[in-house]
């Protein structure tokens, strides 16, 4: 005989098992999981600081029109590199002397090398090796699917600039006024070509030609080849801000408050700008892509600028210095800043189209590649922004 229950008990009964069907049809229980991104089909990489060999700053991929945090790494300490990013790694230098490799798609670490100082300067990857200096003046090689040392090269300074390859040469700059040309295989020196100050820029490439400015206020043609000075521009002022070159021309911010347009071939100084209601330095590098230059400065502002001419095009305004080169994916430009955000810009106009508050200052460059952007910020946290969810 079955037995009769209460009313009372048999919608209890009913009730926990409609909440248990409901919990089989979530999956399994535990913490939440990220959602799965959208299928990724860009292959593109970003191998180095700026992205190509020109310094250009302009992504040979694409984003998707909406991002959201994929996954944050926390470093030790600061992180002012930008990243790398080749295949299904991402590697980035912090101020705690480490190189990190992580894996794109998780954040998770991958290997962390120790250097001698801080990796302040951007590494670049070639040929399955990472190269980046550090503060105490070591360059490194390292090997990019183990993290184990290849070789070192001593310089006399610390070592800010990021390196440029040329076939089996590796050239970067050093605060002991050199630039510096070293054999990938082994590290040993093939030239050095000493400048009249401090090197801190990224040398970049074009016609077998090393352009490099730095803290004695020129642009230079360094022959790759032979090492020999093939032509100089003076600019006017220091620069930290790297050449960023589309053909003959090459575009430099300096520390006096200027942006310069300089043909290197003829050689002459094609133009000069200066912001005239403010006066302040040019830190970060610029991105150079069709008519167009931008490039961030320390008045807290993007400067758009027409490549011919130097006419400023449009302006924004941030609330802390502009350090931070901006990337170009198609018609949208990404800029971080001291005042915690990463900015996405509209090319044209110079329009907000959205930005990402970081909550730290951001000195760091983004790089873009495989349908994600990844930049560091000064409390040593990484940011990877891509197509899905937000990451937990």
């Amino acid at each position: 005989m079955m037995k009769k229950w209460p009313l009372s008990v048999m919608l209890a009964l009913a009730m926990t098992a409609f909440l248990a069907c409901e919990r089989a049809s979530e999956g399994p229980q535990g913490p939440p999981t990220r959602a799965p991104a959208t299928a990724v089909t860009d292959t593109t990489d970003w191998p180095m600081f700026r992205g190509n060999p020109q310094l250009t700053g302009v992504a040979a991929g694409t984003l998707p029109e909406t991002l959201t945090v994929r996954w944050r790494f926390k470093a030790e300490d600061a992180v002012e590199s930008s990243p790398a990013i080749v295949g299904n790694t991402v590697y980035i230098g912090s101020n705690s002397n480490a190189l990190h490799a992580l894996d794109l798609a998780t954040g998770r670490p991958r290997w962390t090398y120790r250097a001698t100082g801080a990796v302040k300067a951007s590494p670049t990857v070639r040929d399955g090796v990472v190269y980046v200096g550090d503060e105490d003046g070591m360059f490194h090689a390292v090997d990019a699917a183990t993290g184990k040392r290849r070789w070192t090269f001593k310089t006399d300074a610390e070592i800010m600039s990021s390196a440029n390859c040329a076939g089996d040469r590796i050239l970067f700059g050093s605060y002991d006024d050199n630039l510096y040309c070293l054999n990938t295989a082994d590290g040993k020196l093939v030239w050095k070509f000493e400048t009249a100050g401090r090197v801190h820029a990224t040398p970049a490439l074009a016609d077998g030609k090393a352009l490099i400015s730095g803290c004695d206020s020129n642009l230079r043609a360094i022959e790759v080849a032979t090492g020999k000075e093939v032509s100089l521009v003076e600019l006017g002022g220091y620069t930290a801000s790297s050449p960023a070159v589309m053909g003959p021309r090459a575009f430099v911010g300096t520390m006096g408050n200027q942006i310069c347009c300089a043909n290197w071939q003829k050689p002459a100084l094609e133009w000069q700008r200066e912001p005239k209601d403010r006066s302040d330095a040019f830190f970060g590098s610029a991105a150079a892509v069709g008519d167009r230059i931008v490039i961030g400065g320390r008045d807290k502002r993007v400067h758009c600028l027409k490549a011919d001419t130097g006419d400023t095009l449009w302006m924004f305004e941030t609330k802390g210095h502009v350090d931070s080169s901006p990337a170009v994916v198609g018609e949208r430009v990404f800029v971080g800043s001291r005042d915690g955000n990463l900015y996405e810009l509209d090319l044209k106009t110079g329009a907000k189209r959205w930005q990402f508050a970081a909550g730290a200052p951001i000195t760091s460059s983004p790089a873009v590649a495989r349908g994600h952007l990844v930049i560091g910020a000064e409390d040593g946290t990484v940011y990877c922004l891509g197509p899905g969810a937000v990451a937990p």
